[in-house]
């Protein structure tokens, strides 16, 4: 019965419980119906549902403002918590969770396995390097995340608004002003205060095509599948001003995850952990499309300006004229 129950707990650990927001379509029409999925588990697969009970923060920003989520406008369906809403004006959006803490308690070989699995690789390097791999741990853990999409064309703001929770990413740049071949700089806060040195996990997917039925269609995707997803996620750090940067190689949903985790002096406990993510889809870009139409504008099929055209037809014309004056007189 123990042996068992050490296999259950051992295939719980081996499961990644990340948290993520996703929403149904990260582009959206004004004042339209929209749906953010909360996942719990990886970011391909949902583990379990959360209880409101379990969220102290659920915000909504755009247009400079921060909305309450109500409690009414979240449903269960399959394992995956969703969050039901109205998209606002045009603008760039975020939206934010925040869940109160829980406790956790693991043999040290447990402890170690989920530290590794988790890319906890600091903590798991402080245990072995203090003689700490056989202590147990007894770990307080909270997740917050956040996502941020677009309303229409008019890109605000609001994609940079701190929302106060423990841990956050903030973007440097507006997501949606951004194309592939750009590097992106994403600011990690801790306590508010810029956190250096920390491991971040960045991964992504291609851009989903919709095929006219409706639903978006991805082809493939950056993370591998069962233990090896971690494989294809790129490991770097922030710097000392706690920014970390990345390129973004191609059109598509983009996540970064990362678990800052201490030793606690709370009594009763051995470590505390906090845990933030934060997704974004990046297309065409809305200064790269501005830039396209300016000069798809101005060119024809041959690459030819098209005021030569302008020009040379008048030329023609008055050609044409001339010649059916001179042989009419």
């Amino acid at each position: 019965m123990k042996k068992q129950t050490i296999l259950i707990v051992l295939g719980l650990l081996l499961s990644s419980h990340d948290m993520y927001f996703k929403p149904g379509a990260y582009f959206l029409e004004p004042n339209s119906a929209a749906s953010i999925e909360l996942y719990n588990g990886t970011f391909e697969r949902s583990e379990n549902t959360i209880d409101r009970n379990r969220m102290i923060d659920v915000s909504l920003v755009g247009g400079g403002k921060r909305l309450a989520v109500d409690s009414s406008q979240w449903k269960e369906v399959e394992g995956v918590t969703v969050l039901d809403f109205i998209a606002g004006d045009a603008g760039t959006w975020v939206a934010g969770l925040s869940t109160y803490p829980k406790n956790i308690e693991l043999a040290a070989n447990e402890f170690n396995e989920y530290l590794e699995h988790d890319g906890v690789l600091d903590m798991l390097v402080w245990r072995e390097e203090n003689g700490e791999l056989n202590s147990d741990a007894i770990e307080k853990y909270s997740k917050h995340v956040k996502t941020i999409f677009q309303v229409g064309e008019t890109l605000t703001d609001d994609w940079k608004t701190v929302l106060g929770y423990p841990i956050e990413f903030i973007p440097l740049e507006n997501p949606y002003d951004l194309h592939s071949g750009h590097a992106m700089k994403v600011k990690l806060l801790w306590q508010g205060e810029p956190l250096a040195n920390q491991l971040v996990y960045v991964g992504s997917e291609v851009e989903s095509h919709d095929h006219g039925d409706g639903e978006a269609h991805s082809h493939e995707g950056t993370e591998a599948e069962a233990d090896h997803e971690h494989d294809a996620l790129q490991q770097l750090r922030t710097d000392a001003q706690g920014v970390v940067t990345f390129d973004i190689s191609h059109q598509g949903v983009w996540y970064l995850r990362t678990i800052y985790m201490a030793l606690s002096e709370e009594e009763g406990l051995t470590h505390e952990s906090n845990w933030a993510t934060l997704t974004f889809q990046v297309g065409d870009g809305h200064s790269h499309h501005a830039t396209e139409v300016h000069e798809h504008d101005n060119e024809d099929v041959w690459g030819i300006p098209s005021y030569v055209y302008w020009v040379g037809s008048l030329l023609l014309l008055f050609g044409l004229f001339y010649w059916f004056n001179k042989r009419k007189g």
